[in-house]
């Protein structure tokens, strides 16, 4: 198995590539621009821009991966919402010209897609229920899930998941427990909604369920996240609990108060069951998780 992993600066990518060092996994990791992740050594890492079809072309001749991991997306909500050209690009033509390159090297092609691909309002979603996308960013994930759907191959997979968290080196994004973390800590009164319910993924469980789905060579879509669905209000609750810090800073917030770009479903979180029977996939409670990062362990 040697896996090409897109996105590899980012947090998924990161703990996809540290999980490969830990079991011996043959890996090539690429992102646009230099190495920011020093746990990747210097020669398993390629710079690729995946808009470019000469870069894409270059590293799959030169690495010919088994499996290909995507991870790279453009995932801010309401810049795609404001940018929806270059979200386009990014989220769905890059999906397509991946793809391509992967069936043209007999890869598995596995795209990671998000809960927003779904309105939000039932929630616990199976993978066969049906996708309603509410914004830019989500329907750019619908049209690159099209691409997949549409080929006959079945040499590919859709890992979904749900505001993923967790600790990496010079992320260019936060994630909202580590915001939360640091917010707690400083005093600052916090203005948190509490009608908008996500089931939090830890990254390093999903980047064990993304390589799980490669290693038993299974295709078709999965759901992996965390394994409750709350509210944000009371996500936020629970790590100053664990932290030993009052709620009383932490006020209640309806989402039509804010001045967003984009729609976000009320109410998403998974049905694991698939992913639980064919993968093994047992993701950890927030709070074990706290106790693994870091970030908290060592403050």
């Amino acid at each position: 198995m040697r896996i090409l992993i897109t996105g590899s600066n980012g947090l998924l990518g990161q703990k996809i590539v540290r999980q490969c060092m830990g079991r011996g996994i043959d890996f090539c990791a690429t992102s646009k621009g230099d190495n920011r992740n020093p746990d990747c050594p210097g020669d398993r890492y390629v710079d690729m821009d995946i808009t470019s079809d000469s870069d894409v072309f270059s590293v799959f001749q030169s690495y010919q991966p088994t499996h290909v991991i995507h991870t790279a997306a453009m995932t801010n909500v309401d810049q795609c919402e404001l940018h929806p050209e270059e979200c386009k690009l990014i989220n769905t033509a890059a999906v397509d010209r991946l793809f391509h390159a992967s069936k043209s090297f007999n890869a598995h092609f596995q795209l990671l897609s998000t809960d927003f691909v779904f309105d939000g309002l039932k929630g616990d979603y199976a993978e066969s229920d049906l996708v309603h996308p509410l914004s830019e960013y989500a329907t750019s994930k619908v049209e690159a899930e099209k691409i997949l759907l549409a080929d006959e191959s079945r040499n590919w997979s859709i890992a979904r998941t749900i505001i993923v968290f967790g600790e990496g080196h010079q992320l260019s994004r936060s994630n909202i427990v580590l915001w939360a973390v640091e917010a707690l800590r400083k005093g600052d009164p916090l203005n948190i909604v509490d009608d908008q319910f996500r089931a939090p993924t830890w990254a390093d469980d999903l980047a064990w369920g993304c390589l799980e789905i490669c290693r038993k060579n299974r295709s078709g879509i999965f759901h992996l996240c965390g394994p409750e669905t709350i509210s944000i209000y009371d996500l936020v609750c629970r790590i100053a609990v664990y932290l030993g810090i009052s709620t009383d800073g932490i006020n209640r917030i309806q989402t039509n108060t804010l001045t967003q770009a984009a729609k976000r479903p009320a109410k998403t979180g998974f049905n694991l069951s698939k992913s639980r029977s064919q993968l093994g996939y047992s993701p950890q409670s927030l709070e074990a998780t706290l106790a693994q990062m870091k970030t908290i362990s060592n403050k």
